[in-house]
């Protein structure tokens, strides 16, 4: 059975940019996120304010490049800078802020926002990974 794809530290792109496809958010999302976190909306219509953070983790598995081998992650910077509602419509923007390399991998630092329908930057943040370099052949 063949590896699956990966993307390798080599592989990344310095100030490399990638969008997600984008998604509505529902009251079914609300609803599944308030059951699993207990962090229930403040108002009909409100999405809690992690939410956008684990939706645009999970739209990072939309685009059209293989995962990111990532060995470990490090940390994240989050800030929520505008309410998300129910029937909004988001995207999520990336760039490979810096990359450093390390004996057997390489530390990331991507810079992410999640974007709205009216292109309006909702939220943003940076998340810090640690990412394998390609095996010697």
């Amino acid at each position: 059975m063949a590896e699956p794809a990966r993307f390798y530290f080599e592989d990344v792109v310095l100030h490399g940019v990638l969008e997600t496809p984008a998604m509505t958010v529902t009251e079914a999302h609300v609803a599944l996120y308030a059951g699993l976190s207990h962090d229930l909306p403040v108002e009909p219509g409100a999405v809690p304010e992690i939410l956008p953070l684990c939706l645009t983790v999970g739209l990072g598995w939309r685009v059209p490049q293989p995962p990111l081998a990532v060995l470990a992650f490090m940390g994240f910077e989050w800030h929520a800078l505008a309410p998300v509602r129910v029937g909004d419509t988001i995207h999520s923007r990336s760039r490979t802020a810096m990359k450093r390399a390390m004996r057997e991998g390489g530390v990331v630092i991507e810079e992410r926002q999640v974007i709205n329908q009216r292109g309006e930057v909702v939220h943003e943040g940076k998340f810090t990974f640690l990412v394998a370099k390609r095996p010697a052949a």
